[in-house]
């Protein structure tokens, strides 16, 4: 067994998370992302990811392997984790993940869920999106274009939209990393990026990562934008990249994980906590100064997504708030 930490971009790693797809996971690309760590069993085609805080390992999204290395991967992280005498949580997990490690003994709970647009389906006609539609237009009016490009032609534009947005969130506001996408680094020539521009000056921008699986398409991950100014800027952009998607034949748009989301008693699987679920419902109506759930849910489902696929966290023992709360430090939000 190996645990490393990789900055650059591990083709291997890569090619287990495309061809591995049993668990249909819109966001595996972010197992990507430079800061996370590898976990490997010698002679087992499969892969882990994970960081390391403090005291636990917090992995992300399941076990990226075929269904007869599965469960040796996950026997192994496990055991790997006792070894150092860390607590194990794995956040992100799909439906057939969360059920694999029910049946491992791991307690398992919703946390949230993704939302995804069958863009064959989609059209922006219609009274539903009227509201939507009026957004588009007076980003538009005052000026808006939407190109895509590559990310190094705006690296210096991108860390001034970066910065401003950062500022406006509070002087302790901290960028979030782990469960969300990157712009830039090993993976970039990977992602598509969607920059909008206001009299030749970039003023935002929404990154799209690849998703593999049954749902192929992208999801609409790291978006940011210069405070103040026109409003529909996000929603423009993501209209331009439906028009290409569309045209290029893409079948799905994802819009990425929401914790406290789309929380459902029949989502639940057998053993899980009560306290725990309590506290994911607790979170979505009380919960907006540690993640604006309920804003991030409103502007998805501006889009009307087709699919809603629940998503979990499961625990290697009892549901507990040290193991949730290094979820949210591996993240960078504390």
């Amino acid at each position: 067994m190996s645990a490393t930490s990789a900055d650059t971009l591990d083709s291997s790693v890569l090619r287990m998370v495309r061809t591995h797809t049993q668990s249909d996971n819109p966001s595996s690309f972010l197992a990507l992302n430079t800061g996370n760590s590898h976990f490997t069993v010698p002679g087992v085609d499969g892969v882990v990811v994970y960081r390391r805080t403090g005291r636990h390992l917090v992995q992300f999204g399941g076990v990226f392997a075929a269904p007869d290395a599965y469960g040796k991967l996950l026997s192994g992280l496990r055991q790997y984790a006792r070894d150092e005498r860390l607590g194990l949580v794995s956040v992100q997990l799909q439906r057939p993940d969360a059920e694999q490690y029910r049946e491992a003994g791991f307690t398992v709970n919703q946390i949230g869920a993704s939302w995804a647009v069958h863009l064959p389906e989609f059209t922006l006609r219609g009274t539903r999106f009227m509201q939507l539609r009026n957004k588009i237009s007076r980003a538009l009016r005052n000026g808006l274009t939407v190109e895509e490009v590559p990310a190094d032609n705006v690296e210096e534009a991108l860390r001034t939209i970066d910065s401003a947005w950062l500022g406006s969130k509070g002087d302790h506001a901290r960028p979030l990393e782990f469960l969300v996408g990157q712009v830039g680094g090993p993976a970039q020539p990977h992602r598509r990026l969607f920059v909008g521009s206001i009299a030749g000056a970039p003023v935002s921008y929404i990154s799209y990562s690849p998703v593999f699986g049954q749902r192929a398409g992208w999801m609409h991950d790291l978006s940011r934008r210069i405070p103040g100014g026109s409003p529909g800027l996000m929603e423009a952009i993501n209209a331009a990249a439906i028009e290409k998607f569309t045209a290029e034949g893409v079948e799905w748009l994802h819009f990425g994980f929401t914790p406290f989301t789309g929380l459902a008693e029949e989502n639940e699987l057998p053993g899980h906590s009560p306290a725990f679920q309590w506290l994911m419902h607790f979170l979505w109506a009380e919960g907006a100064a540690l993640y604006p759930a309920q804003s991030q849910l409103e502007y998805k489902e501006k889009w009307a997504p087709h699919v809603v696929l629940p998503e979990y966290v499961a625990f290697d023992g009892p549901a507990s708030i040290a193991g949730f709360a290094h979820i949210f430090r591996a993240c960078n939000a504390f």
